[in-house]
C-alpha cells in the first residue's frame, strides 16, 4: 500500500521572499535556530542531554546544522516558550522532509532532547539511520497495524518526563498549495491521556516551518529563506474536565476537538509566515483528497 497522491512540486509555491521575512522581523524577534541557545541565556537540561548519547547527538546536530545553513537561511521565533524542564509535546508541520530537521535542531539547540516519532524508513538510511536512533528517534512502522503500541510508547515517553516531537500529518502534506493537511488522531490521544495520568495539562506546542518547499536540493543556491514559528501552547483544559469518566481512553469527541484545534492553529501560523490567507474552503483532508470546512467553532 502506498500513500495517497503525491506531494505537489516546488512550482506549486513561491519562495519565501526577503520582503516577507523583513516584515516578520518587524513584528517578531527572529533568531538563528541552527546555533546553540538562539534566544539568549538558557539553562540546558544537562540530565536529559547526558542520558541521550551526547557525543552522537553533538555530531548529528553539528552536521545537520551545517547542511541547514548551507541550503537555507533559517530564522525562528517563539523558541523562548520551550520549557527548560519537564515533559511537553511538539506537533510539527511536515511540508517537506527538510521540515523534520528544522524544529528538531531548534529544540536541541535550546538545551532539550526530545524523543521523536518518525517513519521507520529513516532508521534504514546509511549512517544517519543509526544516528537517528541514537539521538532519540522512535521508529514508526506506518500501516503496520501497530498503532496502539506506538501510542502507548509515546505516552510512556511523555509520562516519564521527556519531551516528545511528532509530525501529526503522518506524511508530507498532500495539500496542492502545501498547507498543513488533516492530522492523525494519535497526537491528541497522547496529549490527553498523558495529561490524565500526570494530573496536569501537558504543554502541547504547534511548530510550523515554511520556506523549504521551494528548495532545489541538487543545487540549493542561492539559499532560500526558511522560517520556523514555535507557537504558544494549545489550551485544552476544558477537554480534561470530565477525565474521571473516560474509561480506558479519551473519548472520541475530545480527541477530535483537540486534533482540529491544533490543525487550525498550525494553518493560522503558516498563513502569518507566508503572508497569505489560508484557503477559504478549509483544510485539505487526506482521507478524501479534497478540502473540507473547519468545525463552526473554529471559523
Amino acid at each position: 500500500m502506498v500513500s495517497k497522491g503525491t506531494p505537489s512540486p516546488r512550482s506549486a509555491v513561491t519562495p519565501l521572499s526577503d520582503e516577507q521575512v523583513a516584515k516578520l522581523a518587524q513584528e517578531h524577534t527572529l533568531v538563528d535556530s541552527t546555533r546553540y541557545y538562539p534566544t539568549g541565556v538558557v539553562r540546558p537540561n544537562e540530565a536529559e542531554i547526558n542520558a541521550q548519547n551526547p557525543k552522537a547527538t553533538d555530531r548529528l546536530l553539528a552536521g545537520t546544522s551545517l547542511v541547514l545553513r548551507m541550503h537555507s537561511k533559517v530564522r525562528a521565533w517563539g523558541l523562548d516558550q520551550v520549557p527548560q524542564t519537564g515533559p511537553f509535546i511538539t506537533a510539527a508541520s511536515h511540508v517537506t522532509m527538510y521540515d523534520v530537521f528544522v524544529p528538531m535542531s531548534a529544540l536541541f539547540h535550546m538545551g532539550r532532547r526530545p524523543r521523536y516519532m518518525a517513519k521507520a524508513e529513516l532508521a534504514t538510511w546509511p549512517v544517519l539511520g543509526k544516528w537517528f536512533q541514537l539521538v532519540g528517534m522512535q521508529p514508526v512502522a506506518r500501516r503496520s497495524g501497530q498503532g496502539h503500541a506506538i501510542i502507548d510508547e509515546s505516552i510512556r515517553i511523555v509520562t516519564s518526563g521527556r519531551p516528545l516531537t511528532v509530525w501529526p500529518e503522518g506524511t508530507v502534506t498532500r495539500d496542492p498549495k502545501k498547507w498543513v493537511m488533516s492530522l492523525k488522531a494519535g497526537m491528541a490521544i497522547v496529549a490527553l491521556e498523558s495529561s490524565r495520568r500526570l494530573g496536569y495539562q501537558v504543554p502541547l506546542f504547534p511548530a510550523v516551518t515554511w520556506g523549504a518547499a521551494s528548495i532545489n536540493h541538487w543545487w540549493p543556491w542561492p539559499r532560500k529563506n526558511v522560517v520556523l514559528h514555535y507557537g504558544s501552547a494549545i489550551d485544552y483544559a476544558d477537554l480534561l474536565a470530565d477525565q474521571d469518566s473516560w474509561g480506558d481512553q479519551p473519548p472520541a469527541h475530545a480527541v477530535e476537538a483537540l486534533t482540529m484545534r491544533v490543525l487550525k492553529r498550525m494553518n493560522v501560523m503558516m498563513a502569518e509566515i507566508r503572508g497569505e490567507q489560508e484557503p477559504a474552503e478549509g483544510y485539505w483532508d487526506y482521507a478524501t483528497m479534497s478540502r473540507k470546512p473547519y468545525p463552526p467553532e473554529l471559523v
